[in-house]
């Protein structure tokens, strides 16, 4: 953050020195460290704050797409199913024919009720 090198620290030491006294210098130090450490306080709390709702803002931001794509999928499942034109036509009609070909396998006795044709 500062480039504040030795040199310049003993300097401010020094002046500190001439101002304040060699009596007041340890009160003014100490009232000074006190500051500095809840300054830093102050700081990583804040720190720790925007990162906290920056995280629940990403996890709003997932839920609310997530919540979308759900959304979409159950409007999917609820519309009925109606097969396209190009379904229908890969339909093969030997699949249609096979399906009234057992249709007509089953006929109706009229004394114990439908038969195969086959067991005939």
């Amino acid at each position: 953050m500062f480039d504040i090198g030795f040199s310049e620290l003993l300097i401010v030491a020094v002046v500190a020195l001439l101002v304040l006294g060699p009596e007041k210098l340890p009160t003014a130090v100490r009232a000074l460290g006190l500051w500095v450490g809840k300054f830093r306080r102050t700081v990583s709390s804040i720190q720790s704050e925007i990162s906290e709702e920056l995280r629940l803002d990403e996890l709003r931001r997932n839920a609310s797409i997530e919540k979308e794509r759900l959304e979409e999928e159950l409007s999917e499942m609820k519309t009925p199913y109606k097969p396209t034109e190009s379904e229908a036509d890969t339909r093969s009609p030997l699949a249609d024919a096979g399906a009234a070909s057992a249709s007509s396998a089953m006929e109706p006795d009229p004394v114990s009720g439908p038969r195969n044709k086959a067991e005939s």
